[in-house]
């Protein structure tokens, strides 16, 4: 079984594109019901499917697998709920974390959050000067949720 802490942030400016490079992401969702998620991804050529139980403060269960990138592709592209969400993902290391900033495409465009993912609720950590107001509680910054309403519309 494997745990999931994560806190997210919007992002304040753009002195954080030098610090790294992004890589595409695709994914989709096969199931968005409020107990789990499932979803599939493509990163660069790699496939993966995963499972995310229900967030409980910054926790939740997840389980992450490898799959054929073509298998990947197919289910993105004939069976995942549209829109797919479009984004590439920047890693940044600051003071001893890895910070995950995605910039969105698509419908959407214009959103860019920074994740970074802890060993438990309480650690303490130093936001970069480019991480602003937290979003970790707000549903409407998740993923599975941005397919039913995308940022472009809010």
């Amino acid at each position: 079984m494997a745990k999931e802490i994560e806190r997210k942030f919007l992002v304040i400016g753009d002195a954080w594109r030098e610090l790294a490079k992004g890589t595409r992401y695709r994914q989709g969702y096969l199931s968005t019901v409020k107990e789990r998620t499932v979803r599939v991804r493509t990163i660069d050529d790699s496939g993966y499917l995963t499972i995310k139980g229900i967030t409980v403060g910054a926790s939740r269960l997840e389980f992450e697998y490898d799959i054929p990138v073509d298998d990947a592709t197919q289910l993105l592209d004939e069976l995942c709920e549209k829109p797919i969400i479009d984004k590439h993902r920047y890693k940044i290391q600051y003071e001893g974390l890895i910070w995950e900033v995605d910039e969105f495409h698509g419908e959407n465009e214009g959103l860019i959050v920074a994740e970074v993912e802890l060993t438990s609720e309480d650690q303490q950590f130093v936001k970069p000067d480019w991480v602003g107001e937290e979003v970790t509680a707000d549903p409407r910054y998740f993923n599975s949720n941005l397919i039913r309403h995308p940022y472009t519309q809010w």
